[in-house]
């Protein structure tokens, strides 16, 4: 047989190989594509669950947004039936029982409201007939929402209503009530997790397969077409070799570095242009992994962050009415013993009711943290507002002996959220302080261009070494000893909420720097 027949014929079961792994890859890839469709539908069943799930507590924990958070709830539950819609054919028996579960839930949602209606009309007749009532009305307040049995028990005890007082009925149906209405809302979760697990049991299928196919195909297709060589002339041996050791540099190059570039010069055929345009591949190569391990170091911290935001928010909520319980107790001990106690006794009392007020702060930051509200844009003067967020740091740390400067050339104005990029500036002041003891120089540089606002704030405090560097923006992670850890986390939450970045460079005994770059018109 010809070298040419040798060739033609290593090149069709080559090729047969390819294509079969192609057609192979390509169904596969369609059903990955179709999986990952649904996984983006399970996502948005899961996520909306939990929200719907958010604002159930803050209905019952804050009665001054219950109706914000009543809306917001109906709300989720018209988006749940609208995804339900896209899930329906590709699981119509799990659909179907979700659908029921919301449908239950948005009718035991209905019931309770109206309970919490009539429970606060009966309640507000019963303080006015009942002046041993309105004393107990704070603690009752703030309770009845999310305990209405608690509230029953103490009416009780306290003002002897029987068990049939319309009152007394009235509260333990509505704490019934409230039962079945948070036991159908951790069904419709639990059911929202199923969605999602399977998605992704799915997709990865799909993957695994594509890998099982490669790793079958490849090795199929290198042992022919090294087969193949043997039967192929020296002079294409020899220029197949140069492809080979150019591919083999390549994962050389993933280590060392890029390759060296090809001189220039003399006459090229096909093969030449081929391990040239391999060179050129290799130096893209090395590219696009530093970009890929890049993307991936902030996909990483963003499932991280969300996690931990799930986290903070659930716990911070479970601590939110124990808190409240404590603070509103301790106060009413202290008015109740205030004619009585020693001063050693009522300094117990305002220091629990001082570290409680403490406690509720950082289950505060955690909220914030948790939240990330959207920013409400719109045209800010940077200068005025950094000068802002100086004085107010003032008004809560001494400021007597740090040099404060704003370099700024002329009005710099950009599209932000006041409040939020406030805090930014307020949350790095007070690290800058405390770096720095109370003395030192701290400036803030802004510099500006048609479309971004490039901003450096400078201490000369103790610095920070490059581990803390590299952990400065993770949630909870401090060296301050009354420090949460949640400030630098939240700033970069902020600046990335208004599409810009922060770094921060320090050296130990130097100082920090913190590098923030904002666009002046967020889109």
């Amino acid at each position: 047989m010809s070298l040419r027949k040798k060739i033609i014929v290593s090149f069709f079961i080559s090729a047969f190989i390819v294509a079969l792994l192609a057609i192979f890859v390509y169904v596969n890839f369609v059903s990955i594509r179709n999986e990952m469709r649904f996984l983006e539908v399970a996502d948005s069943i899961r996520n909306r669950a939990l929200q719907l799930r958010r604002h159930e507590k803050n209905f019952f924990l804050f009665k001054e947004n219950a109706g914000e958070e009543s809306d917001a709830m109906r709300g989720y539950i018209g988006q749940l039936y609208d995804t339900t819609e896209d899930a329906r054919s590709r699981d119509p028996d799990r659909t179907a029982a979700l659908e029921e579960l919301i449908a239950r839930y948005e009718r035991q949602f209905t019931v309770v409201e109206t309970g919490l209606s009539q429970a606060s009309r009966q309640l507000g007749e019963l303080e006015a007939v009942s002046p041993a009532y309105e004393a107990a009305m704070p603690l009752v307040g703030a309770t009845v929402r999310d305990k209405p049995a608690v509230v029953a028990t103490f009416l009780q005890e306290q003002l002897s209503l029987a068990d049939d007082h319309p009152l007394i009925v009235q509260l333990k149906q509505l704490d019934a009530d409230i039962g079945l209405l948070r036991n159908t809302g951790e069904e419709i979760v639990v059911i929202s997790n199923e969605f999602d697990r399977d998605a992704r049991n799915n997709a990865e299928n799909g993957i695994r397969q594509s890998q099982i196919a490669i790793l079958v195909f490849v090795p199929l297709f290198l042992a022919i077409g090294l087969g193949t060589l043997l039967f192929i002339s020296t002079g294409v041996v020899r220029r197949l070799k140069t492809l080979t050791a150019s591919v083999e540099e390549i994962g050389e190059h993933f280590v060392h570095g890029a390759a060296a570039a090809r001189e220039a010069g003399g006459h090229m055929d096909e093969v030449d242009i081929l391990v040239e345009k391999t060179r050129i591949m290799n130096d893209q190569l090395i590219d696009w992994e530093r970009e890929l391990q890049d993307k991936n170091l902030e996909l990483i911290r963003s499932k991280k962050l969300a996690a931990i935001g799930t986290l903070a928010s659930g716990v911070a909520h479970e601590l939110n009415n124990p808190l409240n319980n404590i603070n509103i107790s301790a106060q009413v001990l202290k008015k109740q013993m205030s004619a009585t106690a020693s001063r050693k006794e009522m300094d117990t009392v305002d220091d629990i009711i001082g570290q409680t007020l403490r406690v509720k702060g950082i289950v505060g930051d955690l909220l914030e943290f948790a939240r990330e509200r959207e920013p409400q844009l719109r045209e800010t003067d940077l200068a005025s507002l950094v000068g802002s967020a100086f004085s107010q740091v003032s008004r809560t740390m001494d400021t007597a002996g740090i040099d404060f400067a704003v370099d700024c050339d002329g009005e710099v104005t950009l599209s932000a959220d006041p409040n939020q990029l406030e805090r930014v500036f307020i949350n790095l002041f007070a690290n800058a302080i405390v770096a720095m003891k109370g003395k030192g120089a701290l400036v803030v540089k802004i510099e500006h261009n048609s479309g971004m606002v490039n901003i450096w704030v400078s201490d000369k405090g103790k610095g920070m070494s490059p581990e803390d560097q590299e952990k400065i923006f993770d949630p909870f992670f401090t060296n301050r000893e009354k420090g949460t850890g949640l400030g630098l986390a939240i700033v970069m939450n902020i600046i990335r909420q208004h599409g810009g970045d922060i770094s921060v460079v320090s050296e130990e005994g130097m100082g920090t720097v913190f590098e923030i770059h904002l666009p002046r018109e967020a889109g």
